[in-house]
């Protein structure tokens, strides 16, 4: 009894080690994932969209096709990011060898598995919102592919292309409810700011993209010339702000939002551009710029 006990407690003992050792590693896969997706990117593509219902929303909001499209978002994002990523290897070993695929937290096949399961999502849920969904997610779909493979190697087409995939966004949860025309003014100043840190990114990334063959705006122009650019994006973006407001699309509430804090941390972010150069400098431009995208919707939407 002694005996079958003791092999009793052995076996337990080892199976417990192994369980913990198979729950240890499920749990570390799946932070790998959502570090892969990105989930602050993900919170504010699903929060856009309903942003973007709200505001096309003429009567009562039909919910159900704005989750739809709000997860379907979602879902094409982390397509596209993981098929960024897949091409991105080598890149991500000089610039970010800590991600997980550089890393080996998540295996090129097990990437590619989770980029055909993210894609297939977003068709089926895009399908039952309504044709035009489905269209721009198709549509999408394509360009992040085009974008990962071809589109960011030429000097400001993939910050183009990348801008006005984020602004498209808006417009998405406008279409989902049958009203895109009113997500114009948020598409094109998400626009604007994403294409400013697209080109901030850029930057960041001279070393990696240069090694790899990549020639973007800053590799091909120089870094003085970049940030005129942002300069001239930035001035442009900023009078965009003053636009609803001035032509009583938005209230009161919009202007107040815009003016004490979008237009004075864009103003800011300049001036750690020009005073400042180094790669902390540019991380927390780019953060920033981010930040300032949330305060903009919350205008909007107060507006």
């Amino acid at each position: 009894m002694t005996s079958f006990l003791n092999t009793f407690l052995f076996l337990f003992v080892i199976f417990s080690q192994y369980l913990y050792k198979i729950l240890f590693e499920l749990k570390e896969k799946f932070k790998a994932i959502l570090k892969l997706i990105r989930p602050i990117n993900a919170v504010v593509t699903f929060v856009s969209v309903i942003v973007a219902a709200i505001i096309c929303a003429s009567g009562e909001i039909l919910w159900i096709p704005v989750l739809l499209a709000s997860f379907a978002a979602v879902f094409t994002l982390a397509a596209g990011n993981l098929i960024n990523d897949i091409f991105d290897i080598e890149i991500d070993k000089v610039n970010r060898p800590d991600r997980q695929i550089p890393s080996g937290k998540i295996t090129y096949k097990e990437a590619f598995i989770l980029y055909f399961i993210f894609l297939l999502l977003s068709l089926i849920l895009s399908w039952f919102i309504n044709l035009s969904a489905f269209i721009i997610v198709v549509a999408s779909t394509l360009l992040l592919f085009l974008y990962s493979k071809y589109l960011k190697r030429i000097p400001l087409a993939g910050n183009v292309v990348v801008a006005f995939l984020t602004g498209l966004v808006f417009i998405y949860g406008g279409v989902a409810i049958g009203n895109p025309v009113a997500t114009v003014i948020p598409a094109l100043f998400a626009f604007l700011i994403n294409l400013i840190r697209e080109v901030v990114k850029d930057m960041q990334d001279v070393e990696g993209d240069k090694k790899s063959g990549i020639k973007t705006f800053p590799i091909k122009f120089g870094f003085q010339k970049s940030k005129v650019l942002i300069l001239l994006l930035t001035i442009s973006l900023i009078l965009y702000t003053l636009y609803p407001f001035l032509f009583r699309i938005y209230k009161i509430e919009y202007f107040i939002v815009v003016m004490l804090i979008v237009n004075p941390l864009l103003v800011y972010c300049l001036k750690i551009l020009f005073s400042v150069h180094s790669e902390e400098s540019l991380i927390k431009i780019s953060n920033l710029l981010k930040l300032n995208m949330i305060f903009g919707l919350i205008a909007i939407v107060l507006g």
